[in-house]
């Protein structure tokens, strides 16, 4: 299994989160359970279409690419270093990770959460203007720009579920690329 840089042997779910409601946090949880097509089960962004309440009002029939919301806690800490205390799971995210650059892996990446579950990676997210509701200032530091001018976006990654399984704190994290070229991850 090929690992990218930044995906180091120690590389490891922090905290698991999930909410049955269109509430900006989740609240973390022992355990998730991942459904193969699904998403995190009792999630309300689980399904096999849409289920972000601003996608449904463009097209409900669009496969839902988002069903899995994974963050790297490494943000936290950088984000903290700017004024901004925020904790596993009061972004939206259902696995927040450690030890593995997120924002670096390509599109079609496998990421192999516990002992049984594979989420493959679909794009990156893209926040929206809740987060400045959640704290005033936190959007311009989870978006911004590069020396180019491009944007660039660090509030984690998107996936869907491949292989269910039940996933918990502690539990290993490994990576497989896909073959071929590398494309990088675009929002989804």
């Amino acid at each position: 299994m090929a690992e990218p840089a930044g995906a180091g042997q120690g590389a490891r779910v922090t905290a698991v989160s999930s909410s049955g409601s269109h509430s900006f946090s989740k609240p973390g949880r022992e355990s998730i359970t991942l459904l193969a097509g699904l998403g995190v089960e009792g999630d309300a962004h689980a399904g096999v279409t849409v289920k972000h309440r601003s996608r449904v009002a463009q097209d409900p029939t669009r496969p839902n690419l988002r069903q899995v919301h994974l963050i790297h806690d490494e943000l936290f800490a950088e984000l903290a270093a700017a004024g901004h205390a925020v904790a596993p799971g009061e972004l939206g995210e259902n696995v927040t990770t450690h030890g593995i650059d997120l924002l670096g892996l390509p599109v079609g990446t496998l990421l192999r959460l516990g002992p049984e579950a594979v989420v493959e990676v679909t794009g990156l997210r893209n926040p929206c203007l809740q987060i400045d509701l959640f704290q005033d200032g936190l959007l311009r530091r989870v978006v911004g720009r590069d020396e180019d001018g491009g944007i660039v976006r660090k509030a984690g990654i998107m996936g869907v579920v491949r292989t269910g399984g039940t996933l918990r704190p502690g539990d290993p994290i490994g990576v497989e690329l896909p073959a071929g070229e590398h494309r990088p991850l675009e929002r989804v």
